[in-house]
């Protein structure tokens, strides 16, 4: 039915089945814009038309690249204000798809960047950030100790600190600053990446996936699974937009 033209008038239950979804789902979309208004009968059932299955498959087929909340908002818009609106949010999700898979990509030129600067070649990325130096490993040290053995000012260690780029706690009893072997680490990765001309707000998502994947290694799984889930996204919503697409020209024909 949903690739057909359809005619006549359908139950939820009808619509809901031609498209897979419960027919409670389908009273909800109608009650929140996402379809258009369905006429009632005279007992105040809903009826719908081929225009509210366009407009449901539509929906389906944005939401796995654009998210269900967006996806409905699309349609929202475009119920209330008309194509153009509508079709400037989907630009604005692609345009953020691509951002997102940019910094992917860029997050992984970075570790290749540190890996390189720290002789490997840019080939064993996991073996640079997978541990520290034995004299990190002696034991906490203070924001002197680390600038001196890594290279740089302590003022430099303050605006990474400020910037959430390395973690320094607090040593209950004084006070000061304390760097273990982890906070070291990020020291070491920070610095590389500012020599490497990395910005503070390009190095920021590196040591956030860093953080959140546990090692050198993992991170570099991590993104690779990223960028790949986004092009599957990026795909959907080109999918998406067909749909929307295939809407828009029934609601053109029928000229509203």
């Amino acid at each position: 039915m949903a690739g057909g033209v359809v005619r006549g008038e359908l139950r939820p239950v009808d619509l809901a089945r031609a498209v897979g979804v419960s027919a409670q789902t389908v009273r909800d979309c109608e009650a929140s814009g996402v379809l258009p208004p369905a006429r009632r009968t005279g007992s105040g059932q809903r009826r719908f038309t081929g225009r509210h299955l366009a407009a449901l498959v539509a929906y389906r087929a944005l939401a796995p690249g654009m998210g269900v909340m967006a996806a409905g908002e699309v349609l929202r818009v475009l119920h209330a204000r008309g194509a153009d609106a509508a079709l400037e949010a989907v630009e604005a999700a692609f345009a953020e798809a691509h951002r997102e898979r940019g910094a992917v990509r860029e997050a992984a030129r970075a570790l290749a960047a540190v890996a390189a600067a720290a002789g490997a070649g840019g080939r064993e990325v996991p073996a640079v950030l997978a541990g520290v130096r034995a004299r990190e490993a002696e034991g906490p040290l203070r924001i002197g100790g680390v600038a001196r053995l890594v290279g740089v000012r302590a003022s430099a260690l303050r605006v990474w600190e400020r910037a959430g780029l390395v973690r320094p706690v607090r040593d209950p009893r004084t006070g000061y600053r304390v760097y273990g072997p982890e906070q070291v680490r990020e020291v070491r990765v920070v610095s590389e990446l500012r020599r490497g001309g990395y910005g503070l707000g390009q190095i920021a998502p590196v040591m956030e996936e860093l953080r959140a994947s546990g090692g050198g290694e993992a991170l570099e799984g991590a993104l690779r699974r990223r960028e790949e889930g986004l092009a599957v996204r990026a795909r959907a919503l080109a999918a998406g937009v067909a749909r929307l697409q295939d809407y828009l020209d029934l609601l053109e024909a029928e000229g509203s």
